[in-house]
């Protein structure tokens, strides 16, 4: 089993990254939020999931430790493997999926890409009681209405090995200059501040 891989990012695909750990490129399947916010030529972190069949082994990477938990526990639903939790993944944010399932919010499950209504019942029927402490630590966020680009910030931090807590000081540092920044500006700032 294949823990984490860190290295530098040497190429970017649709649904994945390959990334180079010591002149050995490993590919490593994404979410889109993942995606976007990998940047290319540098030195990231990612968390990872082995999935062996007979016939193939693929890794699976994760930004954040609770999109990871997510990622593992919509295995366990049934017929949703691990392509499938990673797009639901691309689709909306391991919080907030995490609050929708908890609340039985079957309407916005079903805004998901991939996900149907009977589909949504059976991820608040099987994951319900797994969720709760996400959920939980999702209401601030979901309900103080952070800006989009804030959470790529977040995400973005994350992905550079960052841990949450430095992740989450260096974004409410720089979040009142969101406002009609792009990415690249708020990292740039946020990295200032990280590095004193």
């Amino acid at each position: 089993m294949i823990a984490h891989v860190a290295g530098e990012v040497v190429e970017k695909r649709e649904g994945a990254v390959v990334i180079d750990v010591n002149g050995i490129g490993y590919l490593v399947h994404v979410s889109k939020t993942c995606l976007a916010a990998l940047p290319p030529g540098q030195r990231v972190r990612l968390r990872t999931y082995t999935h062996v069949r007979e016939d193939s082994l693929d890794l699976f990477g994760f930004a954040t430790e609770e999109e990871e938990a997510v990622f593992r526990e919509l295995l366990g639903v049934k017929n949703v493997g691990p392509r499938a939790a990673l797009n639901i993944l691309s689709g909306i944010e391991p919080r907030e999926f995490a609050a929708a399932v908890a609340s039985g919010d079957v309407a916005r499950l079903t805004k998901v890409p991939g996900i149907g209504k009977k589909t949504a019942e059976r991820l608040v029927v099987e994951l319900k009681e797994k969720l709760v402490a996400l959920a939980n630590a999702a209401s601030p966020r979901v309900g103080g209405k952070r800006l989009p680009i804030v959470e790529q910030l977040e995400q973005a931090l994350l992905s550079l090995g960052y841990r949450p807590q430095q992740a989450a000081q260096a974004v409410d540092a720089v979040a009142g200059l969101a406002a009609g920044r792009d990415l690249d500006d708020l990292l740039r700032e946020a990295l200032k501040r990280l590095r004193g």
